[in-house]
């Protein structure tokens, strides 16, 4: 159920992108009002054109008033649903740009807290359902001035049959108060299934060779689409509701029509009202009960503010904060100081010290599940600890500015994003792209020069036309990392696809060719073996840190390797 604290969000959120498409939400505005405007006069109009043609005057130029009006209401209409469609457009896009930002400042951490099916049915399905929200705003203010309207157009006719209407108004205001709860409430049950399901969907899409392989395609349909009559049973009560809501109308509306049109007929026999008057008046009274309008209109807001309640439970979550302070010069000295990170309930890392002098490589080695890749994660900022504080020559790194954090750590891991339109845009990606030389020699460097090579147009190929394997995949990952300057570079497990040729040959290069602190996750033996020194963790902990050789004598160091490799 959406309580008032929950809407209030939803609703600073629409009000911003309705001032995002402020001018063109006022033009809209006007546009649908003047357009009821001329709905009012073309009653009125014909009713005076009937009068004149019953009386056998002229009534030529009253006809053409009415033609004019209905060509004007043609033309509005036009122009309407152009502008209407350019500002749901519109509105749509700066959500989604708003909500893609927020995401990425967020980092990690909000596909972790909804999953990626279910941001992407937000980003998507939500963002284009709440940028209605303005267009319909908009309209509302003419779907309330056409029942107004014809109130009042009533009353200046005769206000026996403003009375009359006027009489079973509280009754349709309760029933549009009643639809807009019922419906918000419904449409929100709707929407948090259908994200269930994107959840479910992505996550199936991912795994999809360990689905073929493992022959369980019907069962994961069948997991993907068991939310699928909780989605009816809510689709139908939205329905419902709107149904429920539209009979009750069409059954109070009609009953009020034929309570002004009798009302009509007796003071047309009393000859206070003429026969043009009359048909005015049934065309008046059918505007000031357009209910169905209000509650299309009524309707619309509800899905928007659904909607805009699940975009703003994403924007909800904070984003990462930088501070103000800048890198002095230094050679990368890393420092952990009593880390602690936690998962859930659970505890992967527990008071970490741990040091790497500046320029040297450190590995760390550790079961699964040893929280090897979250330390990597700290160590770059890629996450915050709970707990103790990390160092980059001796600057905390929740202090330092974004700009001085990326461009002073770079990244490789184990299944990189290859993001970028061609192989050198890939490769480029970061604060400062490189200079194609400094790309050319990263790529030699992790031995990825011969497969580009190999490609259809090199560097220039489109990375969508580039098939590769998953140690090809690495070797550019790798080669994104070495082709940018900076102090500490971060291999999280980015040599596990290698062959043993190429990987020693990498491991080589990086031990040796490079003046960069770097911090190795390690799963071979013969990695660990090239590093500097090996920080063992166990149980979240450090057990023990020293030289590969020197842990080897300890028979759990060796067991981690399943006690292979040398020694």
């Amino acid at each position: 159920m959406t309580t008032r604290a929950d809407a209030a969000p939803a609703a600073a959120l629409l009000n911003s992108a309705t001032r995002h498409s402020g001018a063109r939400c006022i033009a809209l505005c006007l546009m649908s009002t003047a357009s009821t405007g001329a709905g009012l006069l073309l009653p009125a109009a014909l009713g005076r054109a009937l009068d004149l043609l019953l009386a056998h005057s002229p009534a030529t130029r009253w006809v053409l008033y009415c033609a004019g009006i209905v060509l004007l209401l043609a033309l509005l209409d036009a122009c309407e649903t152009v502008l209407g469609g350019t500002v749901d457009a519109r509105t749509a896009a700066w959500l989604r740009r708003r909500l893609t930002g927020h995401v990425l400042a967020v980092g990690p951490r909000a596909a972790t807290r909804f999953g990626p099916g279910d941001l992407v049915a937000r980003l998507v399905g939500n963002a284009a359902q709440a940028g209605t929200a303005p267009a319909a705003r908009a309209a509302l203010l003419a779907a309330l001035a056409g029942p107004v309207g014809g109130v009042v157009a009533l009353g200046l006719i005769d206000p026996w049959l403003a009375a009359v209407f006027l009489a079973g108004g509280p009754l349709l205001t309760l029933l549009l108060r009643t639809f807009a709860r019922d419906t918000t409430r419904c449409v929100a049950d709707y929407q948090k299934v259908q994200g269930r399901i994107a959840g479910a969907l992505a996550e199936a899409v991912a795994g999809h060779r360990t689905i073929a392989a493992a022959g369980t395609a019907g069962k994961e349909t069948a997991r993907i689409l068991r939310p699928l009559p909780e989605l009816s049973r809510a689709g139908h009560r939205m329905w419902r509701v709107q149904g429920r809501a539209a009979a009750q109308a069409s059954a109070v509306a009609p009953l009020l029509q034929l309570g002004v049109i009798a009302v009509a007929g007796v003071l047309l026999t009393r000859h206070r009202l003429s026969v043009g008057e009359v048909l005015a008046a049934s065309r008046y009274a059918v505007l000031a009960a357009g209910v169905g309008v209000l509650v299309g209109q009524f309707a619309s807001l509800a899905r928007a503010r659904a909607a805009a309640g699940r975009l703003d439970e994403v924007l909800a979550e904070p984003a990462v904060t930088y501070g103000d302070r800048r890198l002095p010069p230094g050679p990368g000295h890393l420092e952990l100081r009593g880390v602690t990170a936690r998962r859930g309930d659970r505890t992967l890392l527990d008071g970490v010290d741990l040091v790497v002098p500046g320029g040297t490589t450190l590995a760390v080695v550790g079961r699964s599940g040893t929280g090897k890749s979250l330390l990597a994660a700290l160590a770059g900022r890629l996450a915050d600890p709970d707990g103790g504080e990390i160092l980059l020559d001796g600057v905390p790194l929740r202090q330092l500015t974004h700009t001085d954090l990326r461009q002073s750590v770079g990244y490789a891991f184990e299944r990189p994003a290859l993001l970028g339109t061609t192989i050198e845009d890939t490769l480029a990606l970061g604060p400062q792209p490189p200079s194609p030389a400094r790309i050319r020699e990263a790529t030699r460097l992790a031995r990825a020069d011969d497969f580009v090579h190999r490609l259809p147009k090199g560097y220039a190929t489109a990375c969508a036309d580039a098939p590769r394997s998953g140690g090809e995949s690495q070797r550019l990952g790798l080669a994104r990392a070495f082709a940018h300057d900076g102090r500490l570079l971060i291999l999280d497990d980015a040599l596990s696809s290698l062959d043993t040729v190429t990987e020693a040959q990498i491991a080589e290069a990086l031990t040796q060719g490079s003046d960069r602190t770097r911090l190795l996750i390690a799963h071979r033996a013969a990695t660990a073996s090239r590093a500097d020194a090996v920080a063992w963790l166990d149980g979240g902990r450090v057990r023990a840190v020293g030289t590969h050789a020197q842990l080897w004598r300890l028979a759990g160091y060796r067991s981690v390797f399943g006690d292979g490799g040398p020694a």
